[in-house]
């Protein structure tokens, strides 16, 4: 490229120095001349450059109806437990309780940035065990529920995303593996209990309800899919299905939904009259639980329980239990249809129900004037309202997936 020195040459004497210069000198001017290429040099004016497109901005579309009336719930909601929250940090002091509260907050957008989230968690993390557990002695060995508080505290700790709690999930992860019932408590693939996780006091039988805690705790804070504990935990699930094809109880019924225990225990027998009755927040469970134990949703064994559900579709009460457990089933429910991802239930009859409105709606309109919910019945400590507030708020986050 030839470019034209910095400064021109007016004179013979001016040529006769350049000519003494030292050797490379035009060489290295060449060079200087070529990486100026472009720049502008000082008093010179910049070339013109074409001005890039500016982005055309694109309107978020305005919230619904009903996703106002969401948030607006949601933020009465969290109103009330940052009043009600303990000066420990806890909810009822309690770990189960304060982790359902905490993933009222997380799932709705509010980090641990928030006092109240960062004072639950600290909370959460300081009851954890050498062995890995988390849970309080406080209330005595009845109440210390090691697997279902380490379940739900380990949800909350993860959700978090902090890496501070790293050290404490992984031990936390080990320990409800640990707590199956599988060759170590000395079970076969033969006994009935095998695959299960129970409540962990003692040596209870395992259910449904504490397996699922514990595989969604697992599945979300990252665990091995393809971990020993989810291929054991499905040899467990079978057996509480009411579907003769792949339960091998002798009670084992023919409509699909789920029970309590592999035992045939079923809460709603006390409705029903009839034992081994399926029932939704089981039936929800059991299904969701296949799905983390990587069961297909074409499987029959998930279409049985799915065919079941939409026979059984309701958002007023919890299917043959009446308003037992009603948060419980709302949270579960909710859980399980967006792990599904339809944002449509067509049941049995062929009616379409926009399940995300539906549910949110009968949550709302539960909803207390101070921002709690309670259930005026006692069972399962839903009488409680952090707990049923904490329920209800998880519900409407996933809500709002269907909204």
């Amino acid at each position: 490229m030839n470019r034209q020195p910095a400064r021109e040459m007016t004179n013979t004497e001016d040529r006769q120095k350049a000519s003494v210069l030292r050797p490379g000198y035009w060489l290295g001017a060449s060079l200087i001349g070529a990486a100026l290429v472009g720049v502008s040099l000082p008093g010179t004016a910049a070339p013109a450059r074409k001005a890039a497109p500016k982005a055309r901005a694109v309107a978020k579309p305005a919230p619904s109806a009903a996703a106002k009336q969401v948030s607006a719930s949601v933020q009465k909601g969290l109103a009330y437990l940052r009043k009600s929250q303990q000066p420990d940090g806890s909810w009822q002091r309690y770990p189960g309780i304060t982790a359902i509260c905490t993933l009222g907050f997380i799932r709705n957008g509010v980090t641990e940035k928030d006092p109240a989230v960062a004072k639950a968690c600290a909370y959460l993390a300081s009851l954890a065990k050498p062995n890995g557990a988390i849970y309080t002695d406080q209330f005595g060995p009845g109440q210390a529920l090691p697997n279902y508080n380490t379940a739900l505290a380990l949800s909350a700790l993860h959700a978090t995303r902090n890496p501070k709690y790293a050290p404490v999930i992984r031990k936390a992860q080990e320990f409800l593996a640990g707590s199956q019932y599988d060759e170590g408590e000395g079970f076969k693939p033969t006994d009935r209990q095998y695959g299960g996780i129970g409540y962990g006091s003692k040596q209870d039988n395992p259910d449904v309800s504490n397996l699922q805690n514990a595989l969604e705790a697992l599945k979300e804070s990252g665990y091995p899919k393809n971990a020993a504990v989810f291929k054991k935990a499905l040899i467990f699930l079978q057996r509480c299905q009411n579907r003769n094809e792949s339960n091998d109880q002798s009670w084992a019924g023919t409509d699909g939904g789920f029970v309590y225990a592999s035992s045939g225990e079923s809460k709603a027998e006390e409705y029903t009259k009839s034992p081994h009755s399926s029932y939704g927040s089981m039936t929800y469970a059991g299904l969701k639980s296949y799905l983390y134990c990587n069961v297909t949703r074409t499987d029959p064994r998930v279409q049985a329980a799915w065919s079941w559900l939409r026979a059984n579709y309701d958002v007023e009460q919890n299917p043959r239990m009446g308003t037992d457990g009603l948060y419980y089933y709302y949270h579960t429910m909710s859980k399980t249809l967006a792990v599904l991802e339809d944002k449509v239930v067509t049941d049995t009859k062929g009616k379409k129900h926009v399940w995300g409105p539906d549910l949110a709606r009968a949550i709302t309109a539960r909803q207390s004037p101070d921002g709690s919910w309670k259930n005026q019945n006692p069972r399962w400590w839903e009488d409680r309202p952090e707990l049923a507030t904490g329920y209800a708020l998880i519900s409407l986050a996933n809500c709002r997936q269907g909204l």
